[in-house]
């Protein structure tokens, strides 16, 4: 007889939450200097497909797409507005996961000593080009090389494994959907793939500051769960400077 898996329990969202988070994306897109890229970031971030958001907000998909591609004039705050209900809208209807993501996600106030850096994209960039950046080799799952990434969050590892209770790590994972996670420190990356895996959350991209090979455990965790993973024998400093170089915040 097969052992059923205990189901996870949705987050609670209050309308606070979902009133901060519509703020956070229509805030976001009125000031980018490309809207429609925007949009389509936000709408791959909350893994919303263009019919799906142009039912919600009552328009064809034509009109979606004319927003994304910028062949269309740029959406009015009424539009942008609608577009960020509903992506809050159609979360909540899934259990409000990716709601709760960005609820519990720090500002740029919050001290947590072993989060040494974070930043969200504008326009998502791929795999391949984020490994170029901090001079990673990708070493599993090569065929997703051109999947998007729109953020990263640099964790030391050693500190968030000594400094936080499990359940806590894993919160701390809840940054990483949709961006790349690079762990600094680590050995070969067993005990943060296993971590991973049990959070239920999956990284555009997963690097280790390593330079060892790859644990046999962590590669199979990767390419079951359809999580990149890349390697860089870069230093702290480097790979920090060059973040920071790409991706002015």
């Amino acid at each position: 007889m097969k052992k059923q898996r205990s189901k996870i329990l949705a987050p609670v969202i209050s309308e606070i939450d979902k009133e901060v988070v519509a703020k956070k994306i229509a805030g976001d897109i009125v000031v980018s200097p490309e809207p429609g890229k925007t949009i389509q970031k936000w709408r791959n971030v909350f893994k919303v497909t263009q019919k799906d958001l142009a039912r919600a907000i009552g328009v064809t998909p034509s009109v979606i797409s004319d927003y994304e591609n910028s062949r269309r004039r740029n959406p009015g705050i009424f539009i942008i507005n609608k577009i960020a209900g509903a992506l809050i809208n159609l979360d909540e209807q899934k259990g409000g996961y990716i709601i709760h993501e960005f609820v519990s996600t720090p500002d740029k106030t919050t001290k947590i000593s072993s989060l040494l850096g974070f930043a969200e994209f504008h326009k998502g960039v791929s795999v391949k080009e984020f490994c170029k950046i901090i001079d990673a080799t990708l070493v599993t799952n090569l065929d997703l090389v051109n999947n998007k990434i729109y953020g990263y969050s640099i964790i030391d590892a050693v500190k968030a494994i000594l400094e936080f209770p499990s359940a806590q790590l894993l919160q701390m994972y809840t940054l990483t959907n949709n961006k790349a996670v690079i762990f600094l420190g680590t050995h070969r990356g067993r005990s943060s793939m296993i971590a991973l895996k049990a959070s239920n959350l999956k990284p555009s991209l997963v690097v280790f500051q390593t330079p060892q090979p790859l644990d046999d455990l962590a590669r199979r965790i990767s390419e079951l769960e359809g999580i990149p993973v890349a390697t860089t024998k870069q230093s702290t400093e480097c790979i920090l400077e060059r973040l920071k170089k790409r991706f002015k915040e």
